[in-house]
């Protein structure tokens, strides 16, 4: 399933892998998520309700614009750096174009809503 991210006037593209935590985040569809930035590598935002782990490794290595989620915190996550192998991460998707670079280059706290792509 495809979804946009908007963030001050920005829209960006992006794609979700199937399994149930990206089923489980594409219930909670439309949302606005108050992100901060963590490590200089990705914005964080806490989600309403947790996703499911079914099926998931216990710790995943995030690319340059992946989508996920950080169980532990309940945290949807766009990786627009090199973030390393780690526990408790789930890959949900992929940010298409320039998208993690855009993001990267908004400093601070942002405010993303992520909605269903209509296209």
């Amino acid at each position: 399933m495809r979804f946009e991210i908007s963030i001050g006037g920005q829209r960006f593209q992006a794609a979700l892998q199937d399994s149930a935590a990206s089923r489980d985040l594409i219930a909670q569809l439309p949302l606005t998520l108050d992100m901060i930035d963590h490590g200089a590598v990705e914005k964080t935002g806490p989600l309403p309700a947790p996703l499911s782990l079914a099926g998931q490794p216990v710790v995943a290595d995030p690319d340059v614009a992946d989508v996920g989620y950080y169980a532990p915190g309940h945290d949807f996550v766009l990786d627009y750096g090199d973030q390393s192998h780690y526990r408790g991460i789930v890959v949900l998707g992929h940010m298409e174009g320039d998208a993690a670079e855009r993001i990267g280059a908004m400093t601070g706290s942002i405010t993303a809503t992520i909605a269903p792509a209509n296209d």
